[in-house]
């Protein structure tokens, strides 16, 4: 298992936007082989004393955070299909995306310990 993990800053008002290029994205992705894919819009995100998540992707006032992960079968498989999916004309074609991707956080890992999972 191989997951990748994003933490985005979204304008509330554009949730069903997000939503849907979300949708679109996951199909996409699930084409190249990915397992599971998870979209959390914020119900909980409190403020820090040094650090948290609004913090970590600068977040304007009236922004919303998307925690996000993809599950992918292992970190082979995942760089292989994200070869291919820059390759493949839809991956430009999808649009712009309802957010400011250049303050979006994106991380890798390897899972330690899972609960629930074979």
């Amino acid at each position: 298992m191989y997951v990748c993990g994003l933490v985005i800053p979204v304008p509330e008002d554009r949730m069903d936007a997000y939503r849907r290029w979300a949708e679109n994205g996951a199909q996409f992705f699930q084409e190249y082989g990915c397992l599971e894919i998870v979209e959390c819009w914020e119900d909980f995100v409190p403020d820090g004393k040094q650090t948290d998540f609004r913090k970590a992707v600068a977040a304007q006032a009236g922004e919303k955070i998307v925690f996000t992960w993809q599950v992918w079968p292992d970190r082979a498989f995942f760089q292989a299909a994200e070869a291919k999916m820059h390759d493949d004309p839809r991956m430009d074609a999808a649009g712009a995306p309802p957010f400011d991707a250049k303050r979006l956080i994106l991380g890798c890992f390897s899972p330690l310990v899972t609960l629930g999972r074979d």
